[in-house]
């Protein structure tokens, strides 16, 4: 039995990782980048028929993932060769769908998000009447009641 144990293992461990030896799929990063090449540290990722948004790190504006999970259970694997969507969003920012083909190495690659052209409105209250609502009529107050 203690023979077949380190064939169990290799066989058994070696189903579930790629030639890298590194995971279920081919490791894939994205990094988001403002216009000055900044990261943007409130960027959010996820395909496009998942219902999870995934956070980049907040000091670098990187994602890494080699799999995803929908919401019918399926896994979505990262495997070379496949064509990959991915919405990118960010407050204040033009959101993005990215296209990608996974390689077998080096699957790294950068969206940049333009800065959204926000304009001041200074909006001023509205003036709300009620049916009840009677103006005051100043010449009864000035006067006040006769003694």
């Amino acid at each position: 039995m203690k023979a077949f144990l380190p064939l169990l293992i290799l066989f058994f461990g070696g189903c579930a990782t790629t030639p890298e030896g590194n995971g279920v799929g081919t490791r894939i990063q994205v990094r988001v980048l403002d216009d000055v090449g900044k990261p943007i540290p409130t960027a959010v990722i996820r395909h496009p028929e998942e219902e999870e948004r995934h956070r980049v790190n907040a000091v670098t504006g990187a994602w890494e993932e080699e799999v995803l999970y929908m919401p019918d259970g399926s896994e979505l694997i990262f495997t070379p060769g496949l064509l990959l969507y991915l919405e990118v969003s960010a407050p204040n920012y033009e959101s993005q769908v990215v296209q990608y083909q996974v390689r077998r190495r080096r699957n790294s690659l950068s969206v940049t998000l333009k800065k959204l052209e926000m304009q001041e409105v200074t909006i001023d209250e509205p003036m709300m009447s009620f049916g009840r609502d009677t103006p005051i009529d100043s010449s009864e107050t000035q006067g006040g009641p006769a003694n």
